[in-house]
């Protein structure tokens, strides 16, 4: 599975994917700054999956037309502490995600 990490997303959440994931972020790949239409259209020719908390993202792009599937976190912040609590669910529907889907998963616990 490739999987590709938005800006918005603290790079060291990179150690909480399942060793079966190839994750990489936008700024490796030098897309830093891309709007999410650019974004996506260039990630889904190698990526399955973008990680994202940008929540604007399914609103304002149809992201069925493109060939990733998308992961959208919620969290209080976008801080390592308060996301990782989502990695759990987040390696478990990595591996259903399909391509034009979004699927949200919650980091905050109560």
């Amino acid at each position: 599975m490739r999987v590709l990490l938005d800006e918005n997303i603290n790079w060291r959440l990179l150690r909480y994917f399942d060793a079966d994931c190839q994750v990489t972020t936008v700024d490796r790949q030098g897309w830093k700054g891309k709007r999410n239409g650019e974004l996506l259209e260039q990630a889904a020719k190698t990526f399955d999956v973008l990680v994202t908390m940008d929540k604007s993202i399914e609103y304002q792009q149809n992201i069925r037309k493109y060939a990733i599937g998308v992961i959208l976190i919620s969290a209080r912040s976008n801080r390592l502490q308060d996301i990782q609590p989502a990695m759990l669910k987040v390696n478990q529907v990595i591996k259903d995600v399909q391509p034009g889907q979004v699927i949200h998963v919650n980091a905050n616990v109560s």
